[in-house]
This record gives C-alpha cells, structure tokens and sequence, in this order.
C-alpha cells in the first residue's frame, strides 16, 4: 500500500457527527416523562394568587409531586443541598415551610406565581434537552468506534470489543509483555480480530480539534507499534481521524512512519479490513 503521509492527512475529515449527536430527543421524552404526573401536580400552581397556601395543600395530598422539582431546577438528583440543609425530594425529609423557602429562594415560586410559564411538563422537556448536550461528549467519544465497528461488520470478520491486554493473551496464548511492561500495564484495545495466522489488537480515536493530547497519544502509540514489532502474530492497528491533527502533523507524522497499519476513515470506506484480515 504506497502513499505519502501529506497526501494521506488531506483525506482527514472535520467531522463524523451523526444527527443524533446533538441531542437524543429519545431520552430526553423518556426522562421527561419519569415525572410527568408529578410535574402536571406542580402545573396547578401556575398563575396562583397565594402560591404558598396552594403548594401547602398541594403538598398534604400529593407530596409526591415534590419528586419533579429537581428537574425543574436542571438538576438529576433526588436530594439536593443548599447551604446546611440537605433536601431530599424523593422522601421528603424537610417541613413543610423548609420546602416553600426552598422553592421560594430557588425562584421557582416566582417561576409559577407570575406565570412565567405556563406548561411545567414543555419547560422540563427544554431543561432536558439541555441536560442533554452535556452527553455530546459521551456520544462524540463512541462515534468513532461505532463507525469502526460498522465497517468490521461489513467485512465480516469476528472481532471482540473492549479486551484488556491480559484477557487477549488468555484467549489467543500470546505474551505481549513487551507492551504491557511486564504485565503491569491496564491497557485495553477498542477491538480485536483474528485472522487465519494474526491477532490485530485495534485502537481508535478521533480528533475534531488539536492540543495536547494528540502529541500524547501519537507518541503513546508509537512507542507501541515499535514494541510490538517482535511479537510474533500480533500486529498493532491505529485507526484515526480529524482535523485536530494537522496542528499535531509532526508527531502523526512520525507513528505514521513507524506503523504501516496506521489507517483512516477514508483508508475503511476503501476496504482496506477485508484486504488486512485475509
């Protein structure tokens, strides 16, 4: 396979989110509706002309509607502290007035009373969609090994997931002491194949954006091609992307040099698994 590192890195891409990476709308309906009858509860107080006594006799027939506050305040948590008092809102642990100076220093009396909204059960889906965004980089973190995983289906070869260096030496009778520095080192591999006369233990990542980390894990990986070189049936695969690297040329430049099996997303959409895993 002959090419040249600059024509390679031009082939790297911004990005690979897909349309659920932004927000996963299945989740957030699911987790709105966790509480739904206890925020419908609490939408009764909208528009109240003494919001206190109504959330008092609110309360005294439905304390479990205190279930959905934390919500409202863009919180996952059943209890939440402010200052020396510890709230708990799935068994309520307060009096009642703690709870109304709780919701009336919160705001959200204030929320309710002066009928800033008038829907609890839409604003909570919005808080949520919010609470959301915060997984995009849970979400982003798994993209590339999903994308990875897509096109080993494709070439249809058995692979395992997630094989820490040990369980990969008890399942194929290898020793890769060599770069697990005596078996002391936790690495994992994302995948792992098996090929008729090769084990490929395969790690993959992908960098929108450049820093500091890069230089890391290009040199990390690296060192592994380097000391994985005389294991015998074994070869390391590095498969990565993005355009953080071109801030990070230098170092990419060098594990590229070093690790023939050193792939991007351009190098799988053109087959190079079913050409690698023969």
């Amino acid at each position: 396979m002959n090419r040249t590192f600059d024509e390679w890195l031009e082939t790297f891409r911004a990005s690979i989110n897909d349309y659920d990476y932004y927000t996963d709308f299945a989740k957030v309906y699911e987790r709105a509706a966790r509480f739904k009858a206890e925020i419908y509860l609490l939408n009764s107080l909208a528009g109240s002309k003494d919001i206190e006594r109504d959330f008092e006799n609110l309360l005294a027939k439905y304390p479990a509607c205190l279930r959905a506050v934390p919500i409202l305040l863009a919180v996952r948590a059943e209890e939440i502290f402010c200052r020396d008092t510890n709230y708990r809102f799935d068994e309520p642990n307060q009096s009642v007035e703690q709870y109304k100076f709780f919701m009336r220093r919160t705001g959200l009396f204030d929320l309710l009373e002066n009928h800033i909204v008038s829907n609890l059960y839409d604003y909570a889906t919005g808080v949520e969609v919010g609470l959301d965004s915060n997984g995009r980089k849970n979400r982003g973190g798994h993209q590339m090994e999903n994308l990875v995983r897509k096109f080993l289906e494709e070439a249809g070869v058995e692979f395992y997931a997630e094989k820490y260096l040990d369980e990969v030496e008890k399942i194929f009778g290898l020793d890769l002491s060599a770069i697990s520095a005596e078996g002391t080192s936790t690495k994992r591999f994302d995948f792992v194949v098996k090929s008729s006369e090769t084990v490929f233990g395969i790690e993959t990542n992908f960098y929108a954006s450049g820093g500091s980390k890069l230089n890391e894990t290009a040199r990390s990986y690296k060192m592994i091609a380097e000391e994985s070189k005389n294991i015998s049936g074994f070869k390391f695969v590095w498969i990565t992307d993005g355009n953080g690297w071109k801030s990070a040329r230098k170092n990419l430049k060098e594990t590229f040099l070093v690790l023939d099996t050193l792939y991007n997303i351009k190098d799988l959409e053109d087959g190079i698994f079913r050409e690698l895993f023969k």
